[in-house]
């Protein structure tokens, strides 16, 4: 999601710990060729953790990684400097169904909402989401958080005795303050918050897969708040699908930038 957002021109960073090695070094350089602030990356001397992608039609993905170098992240460590300077903190899931990471990422959670740091989340729930504390940590981040990102796969996982309609109600009773940005793929995406609900259609895409079309979205979305804030909420939506429909037409996590998101939809790139 970083790389989403830095390659659409706003300033980010990914903030966590990656192996002393050569996968460790080539996240490393992707992350700066993608305009990241690699102050906030830790090199650690631990194996990495290893995203296995057996399928990307559909998608299916599991986790490798004992004792990896993710679980040694220290926010003690993240630069101050960088700290004072941040608007908009994300955090995804997988790490917070990783102790013991998880509650430090949390308490970090905590520790920016208090300095008026804006807090996103995906809880981009899977299998490995059945470690026994996620459920507590899922509902403290929902409640800290200004935006959550949920796709329809997650909101059925994360409440599996409630329709669309109750389910949505729920997210909204843990996170009341959140601007839901609520996916569901081809049938388009939703941005709920206290005004009511906006609808956008999936925009045309020849869909290579669908991996990181979620972040993309998402990424999309934070990108237009920040830099273009004047825009309306339905144009910061649109913008969103956008991304995500430029990041289905390649294969992997694709990170679009400015200029191939704004040939996807009439937007300037200014507004």
């Amino acid at each position: 999601m970083a790389r989403v957002v830095g390659r659409l021109g706003v300033g980010a960073a990914f903030a966590g710990a990656v192996s002393d090695d050569l996968l460790g070094r080539q996240l490393l350089e992707a992350s700066a060729a993608a305009g990241l602030d690699t102050r906030f990356i830790q090199t650690l001397p631990y194996p990495p953790l290893l995203a296995m992608v057996p399928s990307s039609q559909p998608p299916s993905y599991f986790f490798v990684g004992d004792n990896s170098a993710d679980l040694h992240f220290d926010p003690a460590r993240l630069p101050p400097d960088g700290l004072d300077a941040l608007r908009i903190a994300y955090f995804g899931s997988i790490s917070l169904a990783r102790p013991p990471l998880a509650d430090r990422l949390l308490a970090l959670a905590h520790e920016l909402a208090a300095r008026g740091v804006a807090i996103a989340f995906d809880p981009n729930m899977r299998s490995a989401m059945s470690e026994a504390g996620y459920r507590r940590r899922f509902e403290a981040l929902a409640g800290l958080a200004s935006y959550i990102k949920v796709s329809d796969e997650d909101l059925q996982l994360l409440f599996p005795a409630r329709d669309q309609d109750r389910a949505l109600e729920a997210l909204r009773r843990l996170a009341p303050r959140a601007a839901i940005l609520y996916t569901r793929g081809a049938d388009g995406m939703s941005l709920l918050g206290s005004g009511g609900a906006l609808e956008q259609a999936a925009l045309p895409a020849a869909v290579a897969d669908t991996i990181g079309c979620g972040d993309a979205s998402m990424g999309g979305l934070i990108a237009s708040l920040l830099k273009y804030p004047a825009r309306t909420m339905a144009e910061h939506l649109r913008f969103a699908a956008a991304t995500a429909a430029c990041t289905a037409g390649h294969a992997g996590a694709y990170a679009p930038d400015e200029a191939m998101v704004n040939a996807k939809l009439t937007l300037p790139s200014a507004a």
